[in-house]
């Protein structure tokens, strides 16, 4: 499969008053053509930093390094005025706060226009109305017509996410990032964004980066999975092969954890501890102090190679083999 995105060996550090922190370090990953890529994780793991990154959102204190490409054209280092060629019409984001992310003072319809019109300017007014339209009413919302003159305060939590999905396949980007596309919704809500990501992605061919701390939603959108815990990359493969062979500690606490429909337990399985703080991580293996195979001969030297582990499987953990001759 063609890499449509590639990032390699991506650094986020950030500059603040009392030194640099990083919160990306060494993210290497790649996404086909018509693929979702899952990217899981905790809070403060990195996940929207990168996806910031791809997309060059990023604050000025922030300092990129490593390589992003996109249909093989680097990315890092463009002029904001190519990047805005990039952004938006190749490359959208769907923020997860869908109410921060509108404009409060502009009509729903009028932001939707707005967007097609920085990158379209040949199509008329009337042309660019009757197309958000249509994306409304392909997002899900009813009498979308009428809902083009609403502001974003009279639509409900998961009307404005799917206002915010309809405004990232606007321009028919070839990569769509969703960024905790269901946060702070309850479940009815989440599965019918979902569905709504997963019409689109049948209909356009658009690739998607989804980006989420809930395995669930991996499970049932993603081809593929990538773990990231502390900044860094802990485990990457196909989504059958994550969920039913996971090979790292973190990944594997990650699935213990999520409760089970065929099981009666008194208490979930939980993870002891807390991720490091980005300007607290020892070296080698950031998760070594939460985890019950941690030897610090072995898990504190060095970088973190990804060893495979099965076929496009990778690790991060340098035990992952006594590890399984354990379990066995």
């Amino acid at each position: 499969m063609t890499d449509l995105l590639a990032v390699r060996d991506l650094t986020v550090r950030y500059r603040t008053d009392s030194g640099s922190v990083t919160a990306v370090e060494g993210l290497t990953f790649a996404l086909g053509e018509g693929q979702t890529l899952g990217i899981v994780g905790e809070s403060g793991s990195g996940k929207s930093a990168a996806s910031l990154a791809v997309m060059g959102l990023l604050p000025r204190s922030a300092e990129v390094t490593g390589s992003i490409r996109f249909k093989g054209r680097e990315l890092l280092g463009l002029h904001e005025r190519e990047l805005l060629a990039v952004r938006g019409r190749h490359i959208s984001i769907i923020f997860q706060d869908a109410l921060a992310a509108l404009n409060p003072m502009m009509t729903v319809g009028a932001q939707l226009v707005e967007g097609m019109r920085v990158h379209d300017g040949s199509t008329t007014g009337k042309a660019l109305h009757e197309r958000a339209v249509e994306l409304l009413d392909l997002v899900g919302i009813p009498s979308a017509a009428e809902r083009m003159g609403q502001y974003p305060h009279e639509f409900s939590g998961g009307m404005r996410q799917r206002v915010m999905i309809a405004m990232g396949i606007a321009n028919e980007p070839d990569v769509l990032i969703a960024d905790e596309p269901t946060t702070a919704l309850d479940v009815t809500v989440q599965a019918q964004v979902l569905d709504t990501i997963e019409r689109v992605q049948a209909r356009t061919r658009t690739s998607v980066l989804l980006i989420t701390h809930d395995l669930g939603v991996v499970a049932g959108l993603a081809d593929r999975v990538m773990v990231m815990y502390s900044g860094r990359k802990v485990e990457e493969g196909p989504v059958e092969s994550i969920f039913y062979r996971p090979s790292h500690p973190y990944t594997g606490g990650l699935l213990a954890s999520l409760p089970r429909v065929d099981q009666r337990v008194r208490r979930l399985a939980q993870i002891p501890g807390q991720p490091p703080p980005p300007d607290g991580r020892m070296a080698g293996c950031a998760f070594q102090p939460r985890c019950r195979y941690a030897e610090p001969a072995a898990c504190g030297a060095g970088g973190l190679p990804m060893l495979e582990v099965g076929e496009e499987h990778t690790t991060a953990c340098v035990r992952v083999h006594e590890i399984e001759s354990m379990r066995a």
